[in-house]
């Protein structure tokens, strides 16, 4: 007698699915050869399923969109969003489909999206195609941020589908499947504020404290308290993406998650030299999304947010306003305070040190000024600590201005307690040796496009262990070289 096997996903029920408005049910454009490119099994152990049944025929239809797992109903979402200053009131999901949900081995609600699953509801003339290239983009810089310790969306798998896109040229098409907390943006509810529907906004926001805020029910009044975890999950987040020279290079509203993970790895890229209007978006013309405007486009974009809860903040329009402004004020001091918190643990100082302001701020101003590698010179300070300036000084075209302020810098070293190996090691548990060079993703993505994945597999060992210095990898850790750039970036579409 047969026994049916398990299936491969077992999904939660989601309140979302009673937010009427907010999606379209909606199937996948069939793909003719679906083939699994790259699993990763880590994620698939925290979800809770079966590695070898991913690999499967049968998991494989699913990874790609030929078939639709049990106990579900994909939907493409709808979302507005403000793209580089201008609303949209409709954009939504134009190539993904949310599959459902389920819960991990911890008990968490995590989303499973297929993105490049052919054209929906929302695809505004785009074809919904996705190339494997710009896939394994996203799947490579996820897994790096989660290494880094930076909240993110992360990719279970890339499929090749069998057929080809067509954008500069004529490439393998694709599907990810990516993990999110929750696809819930702040275009969710710009898009559910500009509805008839009065209550949406209220359901909406009832759905997103249960799922990512909860310590707001408690509270005297609980869409006041969701804003401010909003406002204080982002914050945070854009802190550690600026503590480790991270350029998302398309900061739409439609691209700021609620639940605080990074999301939409388009046109992103890593700083080499240090400069605050570095930009690498082909579409940033203005550089509106450069890596020094992160924390204000941040805050822009939490203001959007605050727009459409007004009506659950207060009944009276002028305190609602009032009581939404004094919470948004609040941003530059928590990004600063996180983003300063981190700078000292860089820099080995501890708490509320005195001078350690001046000392941050003159350092970078000396990285910009003398074009020095950003990640490079924070890695190589741990070994200043240990009597070695050497690697930190090389790297400065005049090192005299170096010795200058690492003598302030070793001052402030002298007088604390601990003991100058612990700080170094602590350093180099913050300070990775090893992020995704620019020059080394894209000899990756285009390896792989032709065919050959053996580099990006490399380059993936590498990163998912950023902070751990191992011979035989010294080409991973150095900047690109001189040849290489003007760098740009594309969002894939």
């Amino acid at each position: 007698m047969s026994v049916d096997a398990p299936p491969v996903f077992v999904f939660d029920r989601s309140d979302f699915r009673e937010l009427r408005g907010l999606y379209e049910p909606w199937q996948a454009a069939q793909a003719p050869a679906p083939a699994l490119v790259v699993l990763n099994e880590a994620l698939a152990a925290e979800l809770g399923v079966d590695a070898d049944a991913l690999r499967a025929p049968d998991g494989v239809a699913i990874l790609a969109g030929n078939a639709t797992p049990e106990g579900t109903t994909p939907v493409a979402q709808a979302y507005a969003g403000h793209q580089f200053g201008m609303f949209q009131p409709r954009l939504g999901d134009g190539r993904a489909l949310l599959l459902g949900e389920v819960l991990d081995v911890n008990g968490r609600r995590r989303d499973l999206h297929l993105k490049g699953s052919g054209r929906t509801p929302f695809a505004r003339g785009g074809d919904g195609k996705a190339a494997v290239g710009p896939m394994l983009r996203e799947y490579v810089i996820g897994e790096a941020m989660h290494a880094l310790g930076i909240p993110t969306t992360r990719a279970l798998a890339v499929v090749v589908t069998g057929d080809h896109v067509a954008r500069d040229t004529l490439l393998p098409g694709a599907v990810l499947t990516r993990v999110a907390a929750s696809h819930l943006r702040v275009g969710t509810f710009q898009f559910a504020a500009t509805h008839d529907d009065p209550t949406l906004v209220r359901r909406l926001a009832d759905h997103a404290i249960a799922r990512h805020h909860p310590h707001a029910v408690e509270a005297k009044n609980r869409y006041l308290a969701f804003f401010e975890g909003v406002v204080d999950a982002q914050a945070s987040l854009v802190a550690r993406w600026m503590l480790v020279g991270f350029i998302h290079g398309v900061m739409n509203t439609d691209n700021m998650t609620i639940s605080g993970e990074t999301i939409d790895y388009g046109p992103c890229a890593f700083m080499d030299t240090f400069d605050p209007a570095t930009v690498f978006s082909s579409i940033d013309h203005g550089g509106r999304y450069a890596y020094g405007n992160q924390p204000q486009i941040a805050q822009w974009n939490l203001a959007r947010l605050a727009e459409t809860l007004l009506p659950l903040f207060d009944v009276e329009m002028e305190s609602a306003v009032a009581a939404a402004t004094v919470v948004l004020q609040s941003f530059p001091d928590r990004y600063q305070r996180y983003w300063s918190d981190g700078m000292r643990e860089k820099l080995g100082l501890g708490a509320d040190r005195p001078g350690a302001g001046r000392l941050i701020e003159d350092l970078l101003a000396l990285l910009q000024a003398q074009t020095v590698d950003f990640t490079s010179c924070f890695r190589a300070l741990s070994s200043a600590v240990l009597g070695d300036t050497t690697p930190a000084r090389s790297l400065f075209t005049e090192p005299s201005a170096f010795d200058a302020w690492s003598t302030r810098w070793r001052a402030q070293q002298s007088s604390q307690t601990r003991h100058p190996r612990a700080i170094a090691e602590a350093m180099d548990q913050v300070n990775p040796v090893y992020i995704p060079r620019n020059h080394q993703v894209e000899e990756a993505l285009a390896a792989a496009s032709e065919g050959d994945l053996g580099p990006f597999h490399r380059l993936l060992d590498v990163l998912v262990q950023p902070f751990e210095e191992r011979p035989g990898l010294e080409s991973y850790a150095a900047p690109a070289p001189s040849t290489f750039g003007p760098y740009r970036t594309f969002c894939g579409t």
